[in-house]
């Protein structure tokens, strides 16, 4: 496809690329809500790079071709404002890296870049490990777990240390992970037809649970805020991002430091997104595992071999404390380790999709986005493209080679997005997950537990709908 450009419409007549329709009313929007990401995958494969359709009056182009979404996202990034779904999470995260736009955007990720530096994030290695052999040490041979809730309750403690410098204390289990839940099926229900209307009835109980939620996750952060301040106020110094966003200055807007409602945005920003994506990539990562057994032993083997397992007699309680535990060291070594992660999120990136709105007529080929439109590019869709993956929907570490990744497009392949607006976090997640599954499955083999069903619930990000239950067997 030629490369897009802006453009006015006033040169174009609009010529809507081919789609699907129905004179049945919102059929498509229904069968959207119902089953989102087989209806972009139908689309996708039935129409080709570039598709159109409606929901309501809303215009929607679906674009599945790797160099137009990196002209999207990079080259004419500021022909696009962020779509609704992100806007509607502004209820919850203000004005963080992940919902602000323009000018506000670009000075807040120039005063959070550096502390995401790939050579500074090496000190938090220490950490990550150490709760994941925690959270090894309190499981038992044999016992059943869900393992997304481990994932989740494990990535939060690391967020909230290694990030923000504090010990997350929760009343009870899952006190955070359920409030992110609802606040995220709150969000979800909002971005649909009528959605808003919800919001403007207080009473209702869908919004009672959503202002619970908030109230709870809010009180954390800024307990977060007020604890930094008064070690701040006691000369203690400390080398987390909250310690660099208190001592933020931006000398070019001459705005100083940050108020505590900044804080607070940037702080929810990085304290949610920061622990629920790594999450759930981590959970499918082990659920592919355990459905693949071949795959999993050579992983095991690079283990052994890296990190070498001399002493594998487990501990009297069925543990195996015995295990070496990865460190910042190893990571540059476990090279199968990273591909299973690498693939993983590959079949199931924990964003599946990003979405923008043109503010000005945008050209496509022969084709031209008018002003408003909403653009839709989903890393399910692109990730799932068999004129990239040979055989995509097949589980398959070792197709990481470096021919492949010498070829590929850059937006074939695009599980933390890209562009201004990437994730900032990218390099922690990636340092976490390759930790985290070495320290595991160095420690622990799962098997899937087969009466439990698993579908996916793609929200905001890509859950696993009915949490994703695993027996687990001690290495010996």
């Amino acid at each position: 496809m030629k490369k897009m450009t802006s453009s006015s419409s006033s040169s174009y007549s609009i010529k809507y690329p081919p789609g699907p329709h129905s004179i049945l009313p919102n059929k498509l929007l229904r069968e959207f809500i119902n089953n989102p990401i087989k209806t972009l995958m139908d689309i996708a494969y039935t129409y080709g790079d570039i598709s159109h359709f409606k929901f309501g009056r809303q215009h929607v182009y679906l674009i599945n071709n790797p160099h137009c979404i990196e002209d999207i996202l990079i080259r004419n990034h500021k022909n696009f404002i962020k779509s609704r779904g992100l806007r509607v999470s502004k209820r919850l995260l203000g004005e963080g890296l992940v919902t602000s736009e323009g000018e506000y955007h670009d000075r807040q990720r120039r005063i959070i870049q550096p502390a995401f530096h790939p050579n500074l994030i090496k000190k938090y290695a220490d950490i990550m490990t150490a709760y994941a052999a925690n959270m090894c040490q309190r499981w038992q041979d044999g016992m059943t777990v869900d393992i997304h809730k481990e994932m989740m309750h494990t990535t939060l403690e690391i967020i909230s240390k290694a990030v923000l410098g504090s010990e997350v204390k929760l009343e009870k289990d899952d006190e955070v992970g359920n409030a992110l839940m609802v606040c995220m099926e709150y969000f979800n229900r909002l971005q649909m037809p009528f959605g808003e209307l919800v919001e403007k009835i207080p009473i209702l109980h869908v919004n009672k649970g959503y202002q619970r939620a908030k109230r709870l996750l809010d009180s954390i952060v800024y307990n977060m805020i007020k604890e930094h301040r008064d070690n701040e106020q006691r000369g203690i110094q400390q080398g987390d991002l909250l310690y660099t966003l208190l001592q933020a200055q931006d000398e070019e807007a001459r705005i100083g430091r940050m108020n505590d409602n900044q804080l607070r945005d940037e702080v929810m920003t990085i304290f949610l997104a920061g622990h629920e994506t790594t999450a759930n990539a981590l959970t499918w990562t082990l659920y592919l595992l355990s459905q693949n057994p071949t795959v999993g032993d050579k992983l095991y083997d690079e283990l052994c071999y890296v990190l070498g397992n001399n002493n594998k007699e487990s501990s009297s309680n069925g543990t195996s404390n015995s295990k070496i535990v990865p460190t910042i060291e190893d990571v540059s070594k476990l090279e199968y380790t990273e591909k299973v992660f690498r693939e993983s999120m590959r079949l199931y990136p924990p964003a599946w999709t990003i979405g923008r709105q043109a503010i000005n007529d945008y050209k496509v080929d022969k084709y031209v986005i008018p002003a408003g439109s909403i653009i839709l590019m989903s890393q399910y869709v692109m990730h799932h493209n068999p004129r990239y993956y040979t055989d995509p929907d097949l589980f398959y570490p070792d197709r990481w080679n470096k021919d492949l990744k010498s070829h590929l497009p850059r937006f074939s392949y695009f599980p933390f997005g890209g562009g201004i607006r990437g994730c900032i976090g990218e390099p922690f997640a990636w340092l976490e997950g390759i930790l985290l599954i070495a320290t595991i499955c160095n420690q622990w083999k799962m098997h899937h537990d087969t009466t439990h069903k698993v579908e996916l619930k793609p929200l905001i990000t890509l859950r696993p709908k009915y949490g994703m239950r695993m027996r687990l067997e001690v290495r010996k």
